[in-house]
């Protein structure tokens, strides 16, 4: 089959190379423009850049698809069908027209819940249970439309957004290969049931020690590795990187060190307390709370987040 492809991160790629493992022809492969990144902001291919130079494959860089030119380019390429994978680019009306089976995308949720930018996160914050992959038929609105196939899997108590994501990214090269081996009948999606997956920010990340030890926990692990959950300690940012929700009775405010010894280190919050687990001071290194606590004189009663 005669395939474009538009994609830029990691789970883009993995659907990139589970196509070409499964033998199809990528007449082009589309990705954003290279991103500064890194401490020096130095200008970054993307995943899916990397991965199809090291495959030899045509590439193309556009910053929009608006342009008749980039039209033109794709349209004489005479695709069968468009696969797209957080590309990061709206596809107007007449990209989707252009292929003989459309567009097909790779969305990280059982859609209709989590459309848009971070299912991933949205749906560990949410306490989801479980989670998937849809492989959607895309018309020109967000995230809305017909599903041709979808798969599930669980959301474990353990999972970060890097952990899900991973497994996530898998599902998904398997998914698009199936669909396009026999493309199963689109069933419109019932929008009734739509939730919405906002982008998130760092401001989110900053922890609230008022709301349940689960919840916090939640969200450490949605905010893994971007942005990372975070807090102040004497006046200084400390991420919390991994943490546990302990079922028991906390009496101090909400953000009191409610125990400290050389392997534990308890917060009180709104409900029940957190073991923080990993922990990052400012300008440090992600480490396990023994290390943390050999260089760090913190005491019960101690506020985080003040």
């Amino acid at each position: 089959m005669n395939i474009l492809f538009a994609g830029t991160p990691p789970f883009a790629a993995a659907a990139l190379a589970a196509l070409l493992e499964a033998g199809h022809r990528i007449s082009l492969v589309l990705t954003q423009p290279d991103r500064p990144a890194g401490r020096g902001l130095k200008a970054q291919a993307s995943a899916v850049k990397q991965l199809a130079l090291e495959r030899g494959l045509e590439l193309a860089q556009p910053p929009s698809l608006k342009d008749d030119a980039t039209v033109a380019r794709l349209a004489a390429l005479d695709a069968d069908v468009m696969v797209v994978a957080a590309y990061g680019l709206l596809l107007p009306q007449r990209i989707l027209d252009l292929p003989r089976l459309g567009c097909l995308n790779i969305h990280a949720s059982l859609l209709p819940r989590w459309r848009g930018a971070a299912p991933i996160q949205r749906a560990i914050l949410a306490g989801d249970t479980e989670t998937g992959i849809t492989i959607m038929q895309m018309d020109a609105g967000l995230d809305t439309g017909a599903i041709r196939l979808a798969g599930t899997l669980s959301i474990a108590a353990t999972d970060t957004a890097q952990t899900l994501h991973d497994r996530l990214a898998a599902l998904g090269g398997q998914l698009i290969v199936e669909a396009l081996r026999d493309l199963p009948p689109a069933v419109a999606q019932d929008s009734a049931l739509a939730t919405y997956a906002a982008k998130i920010t760092k401001a989110e990340a900053q922890i609230d020690w008022a709301r349940s030890a689960a919840d916090i926990d939640r969200a450490v692990r949605a905010y893994n590795p971007v942005p990372g959950a975070f807090t102040s300690w004497q006046g200084q940012p400390l991420k919390i990187w991994r943490a546990a929700p302990l079922d028991v009775t906390a009496k101090q405010v909400p953000g009191t060190v409610m125990q400290v010894s050389t392997d534990t280190l308890c917060v009180a919050t709104g409900r029940g307390g957190l073991q923080l687990l990993e922990i990052q001071r400012a300008g440090g290194k992600r480490m396990d709370v023994r290390t943390f606590l050999a260089g760090a004189a913190i005491a019960a009663g101690e506020r985080l987040g003040d």
